[in-house]
């Protein structure tokens, strides 16, 4: 095949030079070199594009046919390569992104947005959903996961920042149900659940000053898998919950929800993108990553800093 597209490439540049020898001029070649890939050519299609003469050459109907024909193939060609090419160095086209929920109810959308509006080129497509898809199989550039541990997997793994959880309940029923001052007393409470892949449903797991203490979590009357959704619940009074600090900062800056036992939190985590390992990676995905290490980072930081103002 290779040797067909540069025999044809010889021909185009017959048929417009007009002759063998100015051919070989451009190619560095011999009119001899030149003749033999165009009859090399004839012989694989089987068919005679060039009369020659000892002074002339002439292209036939066939040839004539083939040579415009083969002209504009070659120039789509061309332009495939050259744009296979420039995805690499740079961005455009589209890209496909998976977020779990918690991560894109928050900070995550406008850091997409913003790097939208710095690479116009590019198309985002922003898929949600509280699971781990297969980025292959269902045509993902980028994951976007809020994890204790990298799954395992053979994704290539870039790490955007840490975070954690934190216990918070409305101002309202503190005032009604009281303010748990310890564990004991945090159990007989209404605890709000969220289901996520950060842990069980069922279990917290706090860090404080006795270091790892397990708490059951038994069923609640409120109880979902969106992190803006137990926001909602926890704002109207319904219990206790946890939510990453990304999602529940604005609640407390405005003061709709309150720490509850600033002393514990929930298990540290990690923010991670992952994307499938190729060895040419398109400037698009690689842009992305290095934006997103650049915007998260820095966020959560500031995050944290309110977070503790609360403590």
């Amino acid at each position: 095949m290779a040797e067909m597209l540069a025999n044809a490439r010889i021909f185009i540049r017959v048929v417009e030079c007009g002759s063998f020898t100015a051919t070989a001029n451009e190619f560095d070649s011999t009119p001899g070199i030149i003749s033999r890939a165009v009859s090399t050519l004839e012989d694989h299609l089987g068919a005679l594009l060039i009369h020659r003469t000892t002074r002339h050459l002439s292209i036939t109907d066939v040839g004539d046919r083939y040579y415009r024909r083969l002209k504009t193939i070659l120039a789509d060609l061309d332009l495939a390569n050259a744009e296979a090419s420039g995805a690499t160095s740079l961005p455009q086209g589209r890209i496909r992104i998976h977020s779990m929920p918690g991560l894109a109810e928050s900070h995550m959308t406008a850091a997409l947005v913003a790097w939208q509006e710095a690479n116009p080129d590019v198309s985002v497509e922003l898929k949600i959903a509280q699971r781990m898809p297969s980025l292959v199989e269902e045509g993902f550039d980028v994951s976007l996961l809020a994890t204790p541990k990298l799954p395992d997997s053979g994704y290539m793994a870039k790490t955007l920042g840490s975070t954690y959880g934190i216990l918070a309940a409305s101002p309202s029923y503190l005032e009604k149900h009281g303010t748990p001052t310890s564990i004991d007393e945090l159990k007989e409470h209404r605890l709000v659940r969220l289901e996520s892949p950060l842990g069980p449903t069922d279990e917290w797991i706090l860090d404080g000053p006795e270091r790892h203490i397990s708490i059951s979590v038994p069923v609640s009357h409120f109880q979902a898998n969106s992190a803006s959704a137990i926001a909602f619940a926890l704002r109207s009074g319904r219990g206790i919950g946890t939510l990453a600090s990304y999602n529940i900062v604005d609640d407390l800056r405005s003061g709709a929800l309150v720490r509850v036992l600033p002393q514990y939190r929930l298990r540290a985590f990690s923010i991670v993108a992952l994307y499938p390992n190729r060895r040419y990676l398109d400037a698009k995905i690689s842009r992305l990553l290095d934006f997103l290490v650049d915007h998260v980072t820095p966020t959560i930081a500031t995050i944290h800093r309110t977070i503790e103002e609360f403590s």
